[in-house]
């Protein structure tokens, strides 16, 4: 299926909606519910042949979904997971912030697998570009914090984002504009103007702003659209979507563990204003975690484990950032963070990954509260600034290689026993479980 099927159906066309089939046609969703790095790319690489279109609604190329294809492996910062599924659509969306040097690389990876992309992949024009200064921004900024640094990917998206709120940021509809350059040249001058604000930060911009302009002109080949327009009309005609997401959703800008959170909305709400769609659109809502924890960056952590246990699961789960490269702290299941994110998101779907690096453990540990000073919380306080200790449930390890199971049934007691505890304790049905890194590693239920 090409773009032009699309246009050939009239999807990319204002209308009045066909009122028979709003109620029955929802956008599904698939999101992370802990702080990133869950495994969405390969979720959603396994998903899409049930969709005919798969669209990311907020962040930008701090992402890193990573997944194999054949014999490759791929790490996908803004171009949505869908991309290698040749009868799919893949929408980049009006909440994503994109560097157009980041995306042409991207996209030139693919490529050289895939095939010309030109007519799978669209880019809405409401989406926000970050400009090259951005990037000196982010960096300005975190170095200034010194040891109260967030963890920034240095990738701009934080201030691509505040020049978003601020009304002040470009956008893909403007690139096509006569003066596209001229508004280039004065947020580019408002940046400089900031970054003079830093003493003796020292930076240059002309290799990457050269890069930078001749990716925009490349990405011209590409259709701008009113993603609005094209996702509802997709939906009104029955064509399933799937709406991805970017980090976790602790690291939700509201809602996450501030300030330690990237700059968008990760959560199921984000994919409403993300991409366009109603509250009432919203149909199953897929959300991933891993069968431990994981961070990248600064922020509390409560789970988080100092000794030999985290840092084998940091070599068995080769726990290192897809996108920085940084090694990922590593510590036991949340159960209260995870509670409170399935509430948050409405998740209908539970999706547990990496099983199979807690294959060797004796004994394994799930916090299901949290102890801080004298209280007890079963529920996320509003801040983890104090010493936090997590009170744990133990659990028998499975002791035994579940990498080959394709059934339910087969798995060992311990194991089904510490999937029921996690249903029991989220009140939400555990579908999909993946025991490898491949996108044939999973067992559905």
């Amino acid at each position: 299926m090409t773009f032009d099927f699309f246009l050939s159906c009239g999807l990319c066309k204002f209308g009045p909606p066909n009122l028979h089939n709003m109620e029955k046609n929802k956008i599904d969703v698939v999101l992370g519910l802990q702080w990133g790095d869950e495994g969405k790319g390969k979720v959603v690489d396994v998903l899409t042949p049930s969709y005919k279109v798969v669209a990311r609604f907020q962040g930008g190329p701090n992402a890193g979904h990573s997944l194999k294809w054949g014999d490759d492996s791929f790490v996908l910062h803004t171009v949505p997971s869908g991309i290698f599924r040749e009868n799919t659509i893949s929408i980049i969306g009006n909440g994503v912030v994109v560097d157009p040097v980041i995306l042409q690389e991207e996209i030139s990876q693919i490529e050289t697998k895939a095939g010309d992309i030109t007519e799978r992949l669209v880019i809405a024009r409401r989406a926000h570009l970050i400009l090259p200064t951005h990037r000196m921004l982010d960096a300005a900024s975190e170095a200034a914090k010194g040891k109260s640094k967030i963890g920034s990917t240095l990738k701009g998206i934080g201030p691509a984002y505040m020049d978003k709120t601020g009304r002040n940021g470009l956008r893909f509809g403007d690139v096509l504009s006569p003066s596209f350059r001229d508004k280039y040249e004065a947020l580019k001058k408002k940046h400089l103007d900031m970054l003079a604000l830093y003493p003796g930060f020292e930076f240059d911009i002309a290799e990457y702003e050269q890069k930078w302009l001749a990716a925009v002109e490349s990405l011209k080949r590409f259709k701008f659209v009113e993603s609005e327009i094209l996702v509802n009309n997709c939906l009104e005609n029955g064509l399933p979507i799937l709406a991805e997401g970017a980090q976790g959703s602790m690291l939700d800008i509201d809602f996450g563990t501030y300030p330690f959170v990237t700059s968008s909305n990760t959560m199921t709400a984000g994919a409403c204003t993300g991409l366009g769609v109603a509250p009432s659109k919203i149909g199953k809502v897929f959300g991933i975690f891993k069968a431990y924890c994981t961070r990248v960056g600064s922020g509390p952590f409560p789970t988080e484990l100092f000794d030999a246990t985290g840092e084998q699961l940091r070599q068995v789960g080769r726990e290192f950032g897809a996108t920085t490269g940084r090694p990922r702290r590593c510590g036991w299941l949340d159960m209260v963070a995870l509670r409170y994110a399935v509430m948050m998101n409405g998740v209908t779907d539970l999706i547990m990954m990496k099983s199979d690096v807690m294959n060797d453990f004796d004994t394994i540990k799930v916090a299901t509260s949290y102890k801080v000073g004298d209280r007890v919380y079963d529920h996320l306080p509003y801040g983890l600034e104090e010493e936090v200790e997590p009170v744990y449930t133990e659990f028998p390890g499975w002791k035994s290689d579940i990498c080959s199971v394709r059934r339910y049934e087969d798995f060992p007691e311990a194991f089904k026993n510490y999937v029921k505890f996690i249903e029991e304790q989220t009140g939400c049905p555990v579908r999909i479980i993946s025991v490898g890194p491949d996108r044939s590693e999973v067992v559905v239920r």
